[in-house]
């Protein structure tokens, strides 16, 4: 009997899935939700300022909603790309998703005075996301 069919994990050096990937799943499609709402938002400061709860004088941050709406779109943009990349199973998916999970909740604590219970929601999917991708993202396929 040859060693490949006793043991074909261990001879071609892959780990086996196990069902934590359903976690990099998960955190591949919430990054493409939160980017889609980045987005949305993004373009609510751009076009429609109005409609947050503060001044942007009253933000963390003193910038006025043309920036943060652009900010928004940006990180929006390449959080869909991350959790596209992380659904594929990508390195650099994994790698780029924690930048972009920890700079969308950095920049949720900022606009917290605008949309308080929003950026919350955001800030706790975020730190999810964070968590899923570097505990269990060794378990996906690198491409």
């Amino acid at each position: 009997m040859s060693t490949t069919s006793k043991f074909p994990a261990a001879v071609a050096g892959a780990r086996e899935r196990t069902g934590w990937v359903g976690w990099i799943v998960f955190a591949g499609f919430m990054l493409i939700m939160i980017g889609s709402f980045h987005i949305i938002e993004g373009l609510v400061a751009l076009f429609r300022d109005e409609v947050f709860l503060v001044g942007s004088k009253g933000l963390v941050i003193n910038v006025d909603y043309t920036a943060w709406g652009w900010i928004h779109i940006v990180g929006g943009t390449l959080a869909i790309g991350a959790g596209a990349g992380l659904l594929a199973g990508q390195m650099w998916a994994r790698i780029l998703a924690v930048v972009v999970a920890f700079a969308s909740a950095v920049i949720n604590i900022a606009f917290l005075p605008a949309y308080p219970v929003w950026s919350a929601i955001v800030i706790a999917i975020d730190v999810l996301i964070i968590w899923a991708v570097t505990v269990h993202g060794s378990e996906v396929k690198d491409g």
